[in-house]
């Protein structure tokens, strides 16, 4: 009787492991055959060896990312492939080989692993041994969150100061502009953001600033997941303050914001006032907090 209840219980498990509900919810993945190249100049004609440890290479690494609930193996990246996989094998001489293998995420069109590996010997259990190594490194790189698709708008100049309008407006433009590439390049570098152009979009809300988060919907309609907004404020020709806010596309809810003290230093330093602050305030702060849920 109880192994009868122990075996029912078992089914009923396996029914929710495997449901229709939680294999939706997998991540796709395609993956293409690898290639295989053989450069080694070996005088035995070694090919029919090569296509069946290639072949049982790629059933197994089909095998291992199949088995990890939370993927699921789609004949193409046309069949909802989130993550699509390639690779290609070259033998060297008698006892080296290199793999090259890649995990693309298709949606973003962006490679979110690119490694080439090197293993020795030319049998079976060589071949197995890599298999194994590569599973664990696609999985890995599978297992990472998506980049998160970011709009950054241009950032704005707030002048407080009593100058001219139109005495420094080409060197302001110049600065605001290195401002805008320089946090683009280092939200882009840290691996968590996929940077969205945002192209002339903007321009048409005029200061996004004074537009009660218009942005968030202009970010949507471009196809990013969140919008970022950025502003200079000049408090004399030596003084000035810096705050950015990041929104959510789709609601407008505020996810961070940042705001600096006074700060001293020429225009030329605004670049790399806001890259410092929306680096400690947005990545470093976000790291913590990941840190803090491991």
């Amino acid at each position: 009787m109880r192994r009868s209840r122990l075996a029912l219980s078992v089914f009923l498990l396996s029914i929710l492991v495997y449901s229709p509900a939680n294999a939706e919810a997998a991540i796709g993945v395609a993956m293409d055959d690898f290639s295989y190249t053989d450069t080694s100049a070996e005088p035995a004609n070694q090919t029919a060896a090569h296509e069946r440890r290639l072949s049982a290479f790629m059933a197994a690494l089909r095998r291992d990312i199949g088995a990890d609930q939370r993927f699921r193996l789609v004949p193409s990246a046309q069949d909802g492939a989130t993550f699509k996989v390639i690779g290609g094998i070259q033998k060297t001489s008698t006892l080296v080989q290199w793999a090259k293998v890649a995990v693309i995420d298709v949606g973003a069109k962006k490679l979110v692993m690119d490694k080439l590996y090197s293993f020795r010997g030319d049998n079976d259990e060589s071949w197995e041994r890599a298999e194994i190594f590569v599973s664990r490194e696609v999985m890995a790189a599978l297992g990472t969150p998506a980049p998160v698709g970011l709009a950054v708008f241009d950032f704005e100049l707030e002048d407080m100061t009593a100058a001219s309008a139109g005495a420094s407006a080409a060197s302001d433009a110049s600065y605001l502009a290195e401002v805008t590439g320089g946090v683009r390049e280092m939200l882009g570098q840290s691996g968590r953001y996929r940077i969205v152009d945002v192209g002339g979009e903007a321009a048409k809300a005029g200061a996004l600033r004074d537009c009660g988060g218009c942005e968030a919907a202009i970010a949507q309609k471009l196809g990013a997941d969140q919008s970022l907004i950025g502003v200079v404020r000049r408090v004399s020709r030596t003084e000035y303050t810096l705050g950015f806010q990041v929104r959510d596309a789709s609601t407008g809810a505020v996810l961070a914001r940042g705001d600096s003290g006074l700060r001293l230093g020429a225009d030329y330093s605004w670049k790399r006032g806001a890259v410092r602050l929306v680096r400690d305030r947005l990545i470093e702060s976000q790291q913590a907090t990941d840190a803090l849920k491991r």
